[in-house]
C-alpha cells in the first residue's frame, strides 16, 4: 500500500524533527562569540598589528613602555575591528555572491546587520575613548580617521567604482604605522611617513594577486578590481613595479632612520625575494598567455603568501635594529 504524498511529507518531517537534537546554549553562545570575532577580520587584524608594535620600538629607540604597546594593541584591535565590521556591513549584498565571502557571518544570518552596526559603531566609540584615555589626542585622532577611511572612502565610495580601489583604499591600511609612532611620541616624523608610504605602495602587489584568483567572484558582483578587469599579465607587470617600489621605498628608512645592519640587511634580501617572486608570477602570466606554460593559477596565490612573509620579516628587523648596539 503506498502511502500519500501528504503522510510522506508528514513521516519525514516528523524523522527530522527526532534526528536533530537543540543546539546546546554554551554552543551557541560559542557560535555568536566566533562570528563576532569573525566580523573584525582576525587575519587583517594581525597584519595591523605586525606593522604597529615594531613601529614603537623604532620610535623608542629601543624598548618601549610595555604597557603603552599593550594599550596601542588593544586599541589599534577595536579600531581596525570596527572598521571591518562597517566593511562586512557595507558588503553584505556582494559577500553573498562570492565563494571567498560565503560564510561571513552577516551572509549566513549568524548576526543581523542591525547588531553587526551597533557592534561596529561600539567598538569606534570605545577606541577612541581608550586612546584618549592611555595615549595622546593624536593617536586617537589618526585612529578613528582610519576607521573612517576604510569604512567609507574605500569601501562606499572605492570600492564598486573604480579597479584602482585597492590602491588608493589601501591608506587606510597605512595607519597603524602613525598610530604606533606617535603613540610613543605624540608627534609624527620623516621615518613614520616612510613606513606609511612604504605599506601603501605595499598593499597592491599584496592584494592584486588574491584578485587574480578570486577573478571570477569579482566579476559577477561587478567589483572592478584590477584582477578581474585585467588579464593576469597586465596585472602582474604592476604587481612587479609596487614591488620594485616597495623595496626601494623601505631602503630610504636606513639614512633617513639611521637603519643598522639587522634591518639593512632584511630589507635587501627579503625585499630581493619579494621581487623575485613577484617576477616570477609576470613570466608565468605571460608564457601562459603565449600558450607555452600551463597550470599558472597557483602562483598568484604564492605572491600573496609571499608578501605577507615579506612584511612580518621587514617589520621584525624594524623591531629588532634599535635593540641591538651596531
Amino acid at each position: 500500500m503506498t502511502s500519500s504524498p501528504e503522510a510522506a511529507f508528514e513521516r519525514d518531517r516528523a524523522a527530522n524533527d527526532e534526528s536533530v537534537a537543540p543546539v546546546p546554549l554554551p554552543r551557541s553562545w560559542r557560535r555568536t562569540v566566533g562570528a563576532y570575532v569573525q566580523l573584525t577580520k582576525p587575519r587583517v587584524l594581525e597584519l595591523l598589528l605586525v606593522s604597529t608594535v615594531p613601529v614603537m620600538f623604532l620610535a623608542a629607540q629601543g624598548m618601549p613602555n610595555l604597557w603603552l604597546v599593550l594599550a596601542t594593541v588593544v586599541g589599534g584591535s577595536m579600531s581596525a575591528g570596527a572598521a571591518a565590521a562597517f566593511n562586512m556591513y557595507v558588503d553584505r549584498d556582494i559577500d553573498a555572491e562570492m565563494r571567498r565571502t560565503e560564510n561571513r557571518p552577516l551572509v549566513t544570518g549568524v548576526i543581523s546587520p542591525r547588531a553587526a552596526l551597533i557592534f561596529a559603531w561600539t567598538l569606534a566609540v570605545m577606541q577612541g575613548v581608550w586612546f584618549l584615555a592611555f595615549t595622546n589626542v593624536l593617536t586617537a585622532a589618526l585612529s578613528t580617521f582610519a576607521i573612517f577611511f576604510y569604512a567609507v572612502v574605500y569601501t562606499i565610495w572605492l570600492k564598486r567604482r573604480t579597479e584602482q580601489n585597492i590602491v588608493w583604499g589601501g591608506i587606510a591600511g597605512c595607519f597603524p604605522v602613525l598610530i604606533g609612532w606617535s603613540a610613543v611620541t605624540n608627534s609624527l616624523s620623516w621615518e613614520a611617513a616612510i613606513l606609511f608610504v612604504l605599506i601603501f605602495l605595499w598593499t597592491p602587489p599584496h592584494y592584486w594577486p588574491l584578485s587574480i584568483k578570486y577573478a571570477a567572484d569579482y566579476d559577477h558582483t561587478a567589483v572592478p578590481m584590477l584582477g578581474a578587469t585585467r588579464s593576469s599579465m597586465q596585472v602582474g607587470l604592476q604587481v612587479v613595479l609596487y614591488a620594485w617600489a616597495t623595496v626601494v621605498c623601505s631602503l630610504l628608512l636606513v639614512p633617513v632612520g639611521g637603519m643598522g645592519i639587522v634591518y639593512s640587511a632584511s630589507a635587501i634580501v627579503f625585499g630581493g625575494w619579494f621581487i623575485y617572486e613577484s617576477h616570477r608570477m609576470y613570466v608565468m602570466a605571460v608564457r601562459a598567455a603565449a600558450g607555452e606554460e600551463e597550470g599558472t593559477e597557483a602562483r598568484p596565490m604564492r605572491v600573496f603568501h609571499a608578501s605577507i612573509t615579506y612584511l612580518t620579516l621587514l617589520f621584525l628587523g624594524i623591531a629588532i635594529d634599535p635593540l641591538l648596539p651596531f
